[in-house]
């Protein structure tokens, strides 16, 4: 059971140590800008299988559940399906269900682990292999696995990697399983800490938090929803960008968090911006109409002079050089 490209290493890996009777996905919906009505990526790639692909309208609809009691699974294997899975289709299995999830449990339970430990500064993560119980990403653990987090992983390259740590758990565990020598080791509540879906208006960045929160927070909004201040009001998304600490600039200057420091003028040099704490040097970004490009590029369109302060409609005092 499950929706997104994150889950389709570990259907492969399932196929490599066990049959699958049929694999259960969201139903077809709009997608991109032309709101075209496409399958899942895991639908697509079960049906390229050859597999049998259910996708309920809800989970307890009653063909879907006579249909699963015909297929009489062993186990429900669940990754990144996108809804809860009541109890009662969890019971239909002799052997439950399993989910893999992208944290390192009790840490991040919810719909975004990845994102949230990457804005909140994590060098390290992980997947765990866990049964399915009724409280959300509470049930007790089968396998974990330690993954450090890069200082340049974007939730895009930091989900690929742990899609395929966590296919490697996967298959590991279910051999466990399948011998009947599988673990079960109770969480502790009292570590736990959630990871709520994101918001598109969190993206907004706020220049008063310090350099590294600002990277962070880009860092894990890459793919979605990506994170963005506004040029006179009109908005900007920034896609890569560093914290290499304070830059020289006028005292009056850098004690507006949000003002430009340095504008690029030669391509791969950065449009620099004060923080609350320290500086971020901002290498590529996207305006609201056109394609993603470097700084450099982008200010030869629209030039921003140091002294601007962004994320809201300020225009540089006139006494201040460029830079």
């Amino acid at each position: 059971m499950g929706t997104p490209r994150f889950a389709i290493p570990a259907l492969d890996a399932v196929l490599a140590v066990s049959d699958v009777q049929a694999v259960v996905t969201r139903p077809d919906r709009p997608k991109g800008r032309g709101l075209r009505v496409e399958p899942s990526a895991v639908a697509t790639a079960a049906m390229q299988y050859g597999l049998e692909v259910l996708q309920p309208p809800s989970l307890r609809d009653g063909a879907f559940l006579q249909r699963l009691l015909e297929l009489s699974p062993d186990i429900l294997v669940i990754v990144a399906f996108g809804r809860l899975i009541p109890l009662d289709v969890v019971g239909i299995p002799p052997l439950g269900g399993i989910n893999l999830h992208p944290s390192l449990l009790p840490r991040y339970r919810g719909a975004a682990p990845i994102p949230r430990a990457i804005a909140a500064g994590e060098t390290e993560t992980g997947v765990t292999i866990l049964y399915i119980a009724e409280e959300l990403d509470a049930g007790d653990i089968i396998l974990q696995r330690a993954v450090p987090i890069d200082p340049e992983d974007t939730t895009r390259t930091l989900e690929a990697r742990l899609a395929r740590e966590g296919a490697e758990l996967l298959a590991e565990a279910l051999r466990f399983l399948e011998a009947g020598t599988a673990p079960r080791r109770p969480q502790d509540p009292a570590q736990a800490t959630v990871a709520p879906k994101l918001s598109r208006a969190e993206g907004l960045i706020r220049w008063n938090m310090s350099a590294a929160q600002i990277v962070n927070l880009i860092r894990a909004f890459d793919p979605w929803p990506v994170a963005y201040t506004r040029v006179d009001g009109t908005e900007l998304r920034i896609w890569r960008a560093k914290a290499p600490g304070n830059a020289p600039a006028p005292p009056e200057v850098v004690q507006v968090p949000g003002t430009v420091l340095a504008a690029a003028e030669a391509e791969g040099e950065p449009l620099v911006v004060a923080a609350g704490e320290g500086s971020v040097a901002i290498y590529e970004v996207q305006p609201a109409s056109g394609r993603r490009m470097s700084a450099a590029a982008y200010l030869r369109g629209h030039p921003i002079a140091p002294g601007t302060v962004l994320g809201g409609p300020h225009r540089a005092p006139s006494s201040l050089p460029r830079r």
